[in-house]
């Protein structure tokens, strides 16, 4: 399956493209349609290696250093350009009252509305 990515990934040099057809191994199943990669199926072949390098090493940079023969600032160098490639995740998006509360402090809202919309 590797292989056949980095061939799928050389064929592409670089441009996007979207899958149309998918089929499960060993079933005789296939669905069809537009379905865009994921953005870490996107980065290239070594950048793969790198990230995957990089959670098997449970995120250690002197694990990435004596895997790789690179220094420190070498790693996090890497590790900023791949990240800079993906779109940022908010895993802990700010709730609903922190925006009331935010709203009520810019003057947007007053004390009365503040309290109705945190009710619920």
């Amino acid at each position: 399956m590797t292989q056949d990515w980095n061939e799928l990934i050389k064929l592409t040099q670089g441009a996007p493209f979207t899958i149309e057809r998918i089929r499960l191994k060993d079933k005789d199943i296939a669905v069809e349609g537009s379905f865009e990669l994921p953005p870490l199926a996107a980065l290239k072949a070594e950048d793969l290696l790198f990230i995957t390098a990089f959670v098997r090493s449970h995120g250690s940079i002197k694990e990435m250093e004596a895997q790789f023969g690179i220094s420190y600032p070498t790693v996090k160098n890497r590790l900023n350009t791949i990240a800079a490639l993906l779109p940022f995740v908010d895993v802990n998006p700010p709730s609903a009252k922190r925006d009331v509360l935010d709203q009520l402090e810019r003057g947007e809202i007053d004390v009365a509305e503040a309290l109705k919309r945190m009710k619920g």
